[in-house]
């Protein structure tokens, strides 16, 4: 084992990132949502349309919400044509996007793998591999000797109560650094002249003969003549307030982390019938995470038993963590929808759009969405990657069910 010191590879940062400026009472363009998503979408406003007279307004602390509680798994092995468009979009983005922000994101390309533990999860996984590969996106079918061999701590013993028969493997998936992520979008967003405004929550959004005309805030109103909703599982509750009912369900999701520990876990593992998925982070702890709990909520935290069950199956898949020790725990807001797909585009709201539903998959299309969204805020159009993922898809039926691709939450 090396004698490298977890976390000692990790790159320093500037101490100053972007401005803390007072809101202006009018913008172009007024951002909901100071996460990943709403820091990306004001970016390439900047980047590829030049507006930039665009307010991101964060209630708390910018990317403090689910940007800060994700497991930052990247993968684009979807199995729809529509899913793989949008996801392998932001993968081609992530494979450049250090160098696009000049800032350091710790994109690590280790694989991702999804285990198969019964004929019809192997049915379900070659099916995608090959879904996968007539939409160029790079995905493989491996045996229990190849799951073995990619991940050599999995236990694929057959004496266990769901026996590794294979998997589907993603080569070019992997993680990344996700506060380095927010604060590199931020930081080019700032650049651009773009306001990032925290701590300012959004009270009321302002429709008058059936356009946006702009929010009411905890510092006060602003005008704005197109206004974006990026916020997660609160988005259900800000479209109200422009009279919108949203087909969301808010839920919490939850993950830990380890101690540190050597690297030990050169991928990424995700089990639907054990319900877990494993990584190990930049620094050296385990991250871990299941699936939504059941029931609503609005709260950041979780109940204790989807925490034991996910230690329980971890444990099944990898023994040799048997003696480490949880460090934290933690839950985010996801917002899922019927389909389990995001919805991207416009609202019966003249200038009022949505960034929403992405469930638990949220991070890895951080600079996928934020290019599409942009486009749409821009052209009052979707682009054609988030086209399908229109609102109106849940009246028309052209639904694009991703429940099975979607898998172990992430």
């Amino acid at each position: 084992m090396s004698p490298r010191t977890p976390g000692a590879d990790l790159p320093d940062h500037p101490d100053f990132l972007w401005r803390t400026p007072e809101p202006r009472r009018s913008y172009d363009v007024v951002i909901v949502g100071g996460g990943g998503h709403g820091l990306a979408t004001a970016h390439y406003l900047a980047r590829n349309h030049g507006i930039t007279n665009v307010a991101v307004l964060e209630k708390g602390w910018l990317a403090g919400g689910n940007m800060a509680r994700n497991t930052t798994i990247i993968r684009s092995n979807y199995l729809w044509d529509e899913s793989a468009g949008i996801y392998e979009h932001a993968l081609k983005l992530w494979e450049g996007l250090e160098e696009e922000l000049d800032y350091p994101i710790l994109f690590s390309q280790r694989g991702v793998l999804n285990l198969a533990h019964s004929l019809q999860d192997v049915r379900d996984s070659v099916r995608r591999v090959e879904a996968n590969r007539l939409n160029g996106v790079d995905a493989e079918w491996l045996d229990a000797d190849g799951v073995k061999e990619a991940c050599p701590i999995v236990n694929t013993s057959p004496d266990v109560r769901y026996p590794v028969l294979g998997g589907t493997y993603q080569p070019r998936a992997g993680i990344a650094k996700h506060d380095y992520v927010a604060w590199g979008f931020a930081r080019s967003a700032d650049a651009a002249g773009i306001d990032i405004i925290q701590n300012c929550e959004v009270t009321g959004v302002d429709v008058v003969d059936g356009r946006v005309v702009g929010v009411q805030t905890t510092l006060g109103p602003i005008a704005a003549g197109k206004v974006a909703l990026c916020s997660a599982g609160h988005t259900s509750v800000l479209a109200a307030m422009a009279g919108i009912e949203l087909p969301l369900q808010s839920h919490p999701l939850q993950a830990l982390v380890s101690e540190l520990l050597e690297p030990v876990h050169p991928t990424v593992v995700m089990s639907n019938a054990v319900h877990v998925y494993v990584s190990q982070a930049h620094k050296g702890e385990l991250v871990m995470g299941a699936g939504i709990d059941a029931y609503n909520s609005y709260t950041q935290r979780g109940a204790f038993h989807i925490i034991e069950e996910q230690m329980a199956a971890a444990l099944e898949l990898f023994p040799v963590f048997a003696r480490a020790h949880v460090l934290r725990t933690w839950g985010g807001i996801v917002d899922v929808s019927p389909d389990a797909s995001p919805i991207v585009g416009l609202t019966p709201v003249t200038g009022l759009y949505l960034n929403c539903g992405w469930g638990t998959g949220g991070f890895k299309a951080t600079p996928g969405v934020g290019w599409v969204y942009a486009h749409t805020i821009a052209h009052d159009s979707p682009h054609h990657l988030n086209a399908p993922f229109s609102l109106d898809r849940f009246t028309t039926g052209a639904l694009v069910d991703e429940h099975g691709a979607a898998a172990v939450a992430h």
